[in-house]
């Protein structure tokens, strides 16, 4: 079985759908009309030229231009992390603790998929490297930037009585566990909801997508339950590495609690 080719009037078509909802938004004076063609607008631009770079990498099977593209990932799902935070650190702290903690996890988590489970020869080929690591990072960044978010506006909340146990003689470890248990949670929170969800309530698009191209149904659904547990991995990793790299940049040697070292998007 092939997969059905679509035509640019398909995808005219489908487009007719998006004005629709501009219409409306025009009728019920949501001011969201442009807004949202403009991001329609966008995203078509934006996966147009992805689709023409990723042909030329596919083409080239290159380490260095794979590694290159994946580097490129990373920096704007780190970009994507913090702006996603309303409070967040001050300097490089505000982009380094979840860019590094992405790359970390993600990085590790292909790598073993395409060496192990996939074994794709060569291992860094682009045509599995990229697809597999953009949705291993897009999982990621969610969680990471949960967490930080948690961790930071959590610190800020319970600041009173963080420093209450302190003065009681606690550990800094111990003073601030519930709030970094409470980042950990939420970060981890939206790839559980997504396992418990899958296959009852939602079709996962990697699998959607197979079908769709004509990949016989059990054999997604291996592929897809693999990818979820790659996710879940880097999700893990991710999250675990930015609430205790960030709870170490909330804190000192002297077992203080540095909410100086915090600033609100607005004064960035």
């Amino acid at each position: 079985m092939s997969f059905i080719a679509l035509s640019y009037w398909d995808i005219a078509l489908a487009a007719l759908l998006l004005i629709f909802n501009a219409v409306l938004s025009v009728a019920f004076q949501l001011r969201l009309g442009a807004r949202l063609l403009i991001a329609g607008t966008r995203m078509v631009v934006q996966l147009t030229l992805v689709g023409l770079v990723l042909k030329t990498l596919f083409a080239l099977a290159s380490p260095m231009f794979t590694g290159f593209a994946a580097l490129v990932m990373v920096l704007f799902a780190g970009r994507e992390a913090m702006a996603r935070q309303d409070r967040r650190f001050t300097g490089f702290w505000s982009y380094g603790i979840g860019t590094g903690s992405m790359m970390a996890a993600a990085t590790i988590v292909t790598v073993f998929g395409l060496t192990t489970q996939i074994a794709a020869d060569p291992w860094y080929d682009p045509r599995y490297a990229l697809p597999i690591l953009g949705m291993i990072l897009g999982n990621t960044m969610n969680g990471v930037s949960l967490s930080l978010e948690r961790l930071v506006s959590g610190a800020h909340l319970q600041r009173g009585a963080i420093e209450a146990r302190l003065m009681l003689g606690a550990e800094m470890g111990e003073a601030i566990r519930g709030v970094v248990s409470d980042a950990m949670r939420a970060g981890l929170t939206p790839i559980i909801n997504s396992m418990a969800a899958a296959g009852l309530v939602s079709l996962p698009g990697m699998m959607t997508g197979q079908i769709l191209a004509g990949v016989d149904p059990v054999e997604a659904v291996k592929y897809q339950i693999l990818i979820i547990f790659m996710i879940a991995g880097g999700t893990g990793l991710g999250t675990f590495a930015a609430v205790i790299a960030g709870a170490k940049r909330l804190t000192d040697s002297r077992h203080r609690l540095r909410l100086d070292r915090l600033s609100l998007k607005a004064e960035t």
